[in-house]
């Protein structure tokens, strides 16, 4: 059992600005590389690194509006982040589950003894 895993995704999605980020944008705080900037402890010119990131990932995507453009969250794609993290998840219990089981075996091959 593999869990297929768009590292790029996760490469957008595994540093915590960008997280921060996405938190803010979901929750309506923010939408613009400006608004973000009020909310995060970087430069303005980092927040609009970090929103080409997530943008180039296909977590968000940005439409100008007057001077700026207002970025929204694709729920598409956090979705199928989501589903991605569930099947990751899930095949590490599978292999937790089956190392479980053999140190089990072990356990009572030793008790046999």
């Amino acid at each position: 059992m593999t869990a297929v895993v768009n590292d790029e995704l996760w490469s957008a999605i595994g540093d915590p600005t960008r997280r921060r980020m996405l938190d803010l944008l979901l929750a309506g705080t923010a939408e613009t590389a400006s608004s973000l900037s009020e909310h995060l402890p970087v430069t303005r010119q980092a927040i609009a690194k970090h929103l080409a990131v997530l943008d180039r990932a296909g977590l968000v995507h940005g439409a100008t509006s007057g001077r700026e453009k207002r970025y929204r969250v694709d729920d598409d794609q956090l979705a199928r982040a989501v589903a991605q993290l569930a099947a990751v998840g899930d095949a590490w219990d599978a292999r937790l589950h089956r190392v479980k089981r053999i140190a089990e075996q072990i356990q009572q091959a030793q008790n046999d003894q």
